[in-house]
Formats: C-alpha cells, sequence, structure tokens
C-alpha cells in the first residue's frame, strides 16, 4: 500500500511538474504605485492620470491614442481604434472619424460605430440605461466642448464640438471604450463589471481585481495590432501610497517598480545596481489660486508669490527630480511667449509687491492650501509642500497653512465652485497638472471651464488670454496655432492664477531584471515593450 500511495504521489508531482514549470517562466512585473487604494476597474479609472497610465491605456483605448515612441519630443498623437480623422468641410465643429476594422473586444465582441455610440452615451447622456456618474464626471472634465455624436454608418462616426477646437483630438484621448456586453454581463451595474473585470480592446487585458490591495493585467495574445502584443505575461499593480513603503517593496525583492522613489534614496538604489529612470516631460506641480476671492483677486499678491519660491533649492532638496517652473510650459518651449513677469526667487521684490498690496509685517499674508498624502504626479507632496510652507515664511513673511487630505478628494476639489463644503475653507489646492497640449490649457484656464465644466478652480478670466485662445481654437496652419498659443501662455505667466513651481522628471526606480523600459516625453507610458529577465 505505501508503495502504492508514493507511486501516486510521484505521479501526481510528475503531472503537476510541466506547470510549475510553465508558471516559472511566466515573465511577471510588479509595480507599486503612488495611489492609497487600486483605480476602479470599469474601464474608465479614477485616481487622476495614474489610473490612466496603469489600468486605462493598457487595457482600454479611444479613437486616437498617444504616440510614446520618440524620446526625444513631447508625445503625439497616432491613430488608435479610429484609423484617420478630419474636419468636416466647411464645418471647424465637426469631426469625422473612420474606424479600424477588424478590432474584437477581450470577450470577442466586435468594436464597431454601435460600440462607439453605447460608449459616449455612457459618459455624455445622462438619461440611457449605461450612463456612469463616476466615469461621466471623469470623462467630461476631460473633454469639456463635446456637444453631440452620431454614427454615419458602421465604420463611421461624427463627433461635433461646441466650438471650433483645432486642438479636439487631444481631447479625444481620453474618451476609453469598453464592450457593451461587458455591462449586460455584470447586471447593468457599473459597480458589479468593475468586479468581472469588464472588456476592452487593449494590448492587455485586466484579470483580476482584489479591492484595496491590488489588480492585474494579463497579456493580450490576441491584440489587433500584431506588432505591439505584450512582451509581458503579467503586470501586478499594488497600490502603496507611503513612498518608505514602495522603497522597502522594492528593496526587498516584493516589487520590481515603484513610482517616485525618495528622492533622497537614489544615490544609494543606483549604488545598489537598481535602474533610476528620470526625463523631462510635459507636467507641472502648482498650486492653485482662488482668484475670484481675496486675497488672491489681487493679481499683486499672486505674482508676489510666484517672487517668494526658491525653487532652485527646492529641486536640490529633491535631488535633481525636478526642474524650475516659472509657467504652465516650460521656459525652453518655443510656445512659452514673452510674458512681462519671469519669475525667479527675489524675495525683495516679493515682499514689495506684498507691501503694496496691503500685506506686511504687522498685516501678513494667511491661507490655506490643500494638499494629498500622495497621488499620481503629486511626487513628495508632504515634504515639498513643508518646504514651501517655511520658504514663504521666512522668504516674504506668508503665513501658509495645510488642509491635508486623500488625493480623490483633492481631484473633487479640483471640480468644485469657490466656497464648497470640500474645500473646508482652503483658499488654494495643490494637484498637479500635465502641461502638454492645448486641449488641457483650455480646461485650466478658460473661463468656459470652471467648475463642474471643467479645472478652471481659480476662475481665472483674462480678456487677452481668451482672444488668443480663440484664435489658436480657430488656426488653421501650425504657424498662426502656435502664435496664438505663446500669446496665450503670456497672459497665464502674467495673470499668475498658479504658483508655479516644479516640473518633475517623472522619476521612478525598478529591478535590473527590469529590460526595456525607455521613458517617453509623457506622463503616460509604454508597457508593450517593457520586459523582465
Amino acid at each position: 500500500m505505501r508503495i502504492r500511495i508514493l507511486a501516486l504521489g510521484l505521479a501526481a508531482a510528475m503531472a503537476a511538474a510541466p506547470a510549475i514549470a510553465q508558471q516559472a517562466r511566466e515573465k511577471v512585473l510588479r509595480i507599486a504605485m503612488t495611489a492609497a487604494d487600486v483605480p476602479t476597474t470599469s474601464g474608465l479609472p479614477n485616481n487622476g492620470f495614474e489610473g490612466m497610465r496603469f489600468l486605462g491605456y493598457p487595457a482600454f483605448e479611444g479613437l486616437v491614442l498617444w504616440d510614446l515612441s520618440a524620446t526625444d519630443r513631447p508625445a503625439g498623437l497616432r491613430p488608435g481604434l479610429a484609423e484617420s480623422w478630419r474636419q468636416a468641410e466647411g464645418d471647424p465643429q465637426e469631426w469625422i472619424f473612420t474606424l479600424r476594422e477588424g478590432v474584437r473586444f477581450h470577450d470577442g465582441t466586435p468594436f464597431n460605430a454601435d460600440a462607439v455610440i453605447w460608449n459616449l452615451d455612457r459618459f455624455f447622456n445622462n438619461q440611457s440605461p449605461q450612463f456612469d456618474p463616476q466615469g461621466g464626471a471623469i470623462t467630461r472634465a476631460r473633454v469639456t466642448i463635446l456637444e453631440s455624436y452620431r454614427k454615419v454608418d458602421d465604420r463611421t462616426v461624427a463627433l461635433r464640438t461646441n466650438r471650433p477646437a483645432s486642438y479636439f483630438p487631444y481631447m479625444a484621448v481620453y474618451i476609453l471604450f469598453t464592450s457593451p456586453q461587458s455591462f449586460e454581463a455584470g447586471g447593468r451595474d457599473w459597480a458589479r463589471v468593475a468586479a468581472l473585470p469588464p472588456a476592452g480592446t487593449g494590448p492587455f487585458r485586466l484579470s483580476r481585481f482584489v479591492p484595496r490591495q491590488s489588480a492585474e493585467l494579463t497579456k493580450n495574445a490576441e491584440y489587433w495590432d500584431r506588432a505591439r502584443v505584450p512582451l509581458l505575461d503579467r503586470i501586478v499593480l499594488l497600490p502603496m501610497p507611503e513612498a518608505t513603503t514602495r522603497l522597502a517593496a522594492l528593496r526587498s525583492g516584493q516589487v520590481d517598480w515603484i513610482e517616485v522613489p525618495p528622492p533622497d534614496a537614489i544615490p544609494a538604489l543606483r549604488s545598489a545596481g537598481f535602474t533610476i529612470s528620470t526625463g523631462s516631460y510635459p507636467h507641472v506641480w502648482p498650486w492653485f489660486f482662488q482668484t475670484a476671492q481675496p486675497p488672491f483677486n489681487d493679481v499683486r499678491v499672486r505674482q508676489a508669490l510666484n517672487y517668494c519660491v526658491d525653487r532652485d533649492s527646492l529641486v536640490q532638496f529633491l535631488n535633481g527630480t525636478a526642474e524650475p517652473s516659472v509657467g504652465w510650459l516650460k521656459p525652453n518651449d518655443p510656445n512659452f511667449g514673452q510674458p512681462e513677469h519671469r519669475y525667479r526667487f527675489d524675495a525683495a521684490r516679493g515682499r514689495r509687491m506684498l507691501e503694496e498690496a496691503g500685506y506686511n509685517a504687522q498685516r501678513p499674508l494667511s491661507f490655506k492650501v490643500m494638499i494629498s498624502t500622495s497621488g499620481s504626479g503629486q511626487m513628495q507632496p508632504m515634504p515639498m509642500n513643508e518646504f514651501l510652507q517655511q520658504n514663504l515664511r521666512e522668504a516674504c513673511g506668508v503665513n501658509v497653512t495645510f488642509e491635508v487630505t486623500e488625493w480623490n478628494t483633492l481631484l473633487q476639489a479640483t471640480r468644485s465652485a469657490p466656497g464648497a463644503p470640500v474645500l473646508a475653507g482652503s483658499q488654494a489646492l495643490n494637484p498637479s497638472s500635465p502641461s502638454s497640449d492645448a486641449s488641457v490649457m483650455t480646461r485650466y484656464f478658460s473661463q468656459a471651464f470652471v467648475p463642474p465644466n471643467g479645472f478652471n478652480w481659480p476662475q481665472f478670466n483674462d480678456p487677452q488670454y481668451e482672444e488668443a485662445f480663440s484664435a489658436l481654437e480657430r488656426a488653421t496652419n501650425e504657424a498662426d496655432f502656435n502664435a496664438a498659443y505663446a500669446r496665450a501662455h503670456a497672459r497665464i505667466v502674467d495673470g499668475a492664477p498658479w504658483l508655479f513651481v516644479v516640473h518633475d522628471l517623472n522619476p521612478r526606480a525598478m529591478s535590473r531584471r527590469v529590460r526595456g523600459f525607455t521613458p517617453a516625453q509623457s506622463w503616460f507610458q509604454d508597457l508593450v515593450r517593457v520586459d523582465i529577465q
């Protein structure tokens, strides 16, 4: 009997060996995100652009996609689920998209014009059965000018904007498409759909989701672009909001890749053989000022604070993982323009401007800023904000207090009107922002996009900016577009609705086993060509 049991055990072990060997050969990349929770897995993630980076674009796609193939210039656009697009002849408000043939969702159902209209109704039609309040709020805040849409035929859809918008394809990248069958499989309940998880069209598919713990992406071996089938078998995404926790997880081998390592740990990580990836890209870390109310309704106050900030010392404090910001765009950007103010650390000038506005040692400027403990693009928000707090007090006698909150609450605040309860009396906010293109500029600075229509939380209202941006929207050639862009940006610099602090360098650290990652000049990154040894 014992011999028989041993034989059966040996047979079972031999049978299991191929499966174990296969699992051992599986290429799995484990990433620690800065998010405090797993971004929503319903096909349109929350948690800002970090959610889009990891649980958006890898699995779900838009009609237009980011071109992340170049490293020597900011990312542009490439065809996605639409193989081409154009403005309708004689009507600059209508965009015609020709859909790609032969694309299927991960569940095998076809991608076509009906699926496009169904998804647009999900985000933009409150009366549709599939309306998604959370996904709709996020998408509408990014795609602020879509007026209507219609099916032309099975391979063609027309999207109409409420104003001429030369930049509209840059907004179209934020509309992600999910299989309508996913909604039916989830009992027509988006919360249940998120747990399935749902089907997209991307190079990875969502395969597992454990609330507040992890999400997994699996290679889509049948991806429609055969040249871009992933090298990895799986990606495991883990929320780790604390930088020290992410660092410990990397050093211990719990993860292979971490977002935003602590700056003071970077030299030691390099010495230990870890790869540190940084790169200049269009992204800015500011404070938003509420310009509709005192004290920030006085432009002198806003400009003064921009002279009071010691950006170079903050960059040094961050161990070189950022560069000074003196505008929404970088100073070497050809569209930076010619503003009157060229901000630098000049405490004497800042104090003088504050005195002209009525603030001095006897009546110091005091205000509250809402900040987050972590989050998408936030770098090291607690120590960075504490640095600014001390800097402003010592340089210009300004008293700053903080309302510390969670990242998604801060995002909610940016979509709220002045005085909303979520602000808890805050007069400034500290979200970060991409500065990649004019479609982002308009939703942060144009008067039409004050909350809830966009992210112009400061209520910035500058007629010269509006005039320049209108010319940009109607431009039909690159020269006119760029000239208008530069004029509009110069008005943003001089109007100073933000405290321009730094542009981060998108730092991340990874094990030497991670191969093939090349950082694009974008907040979003291409995981398809990443491999692990």
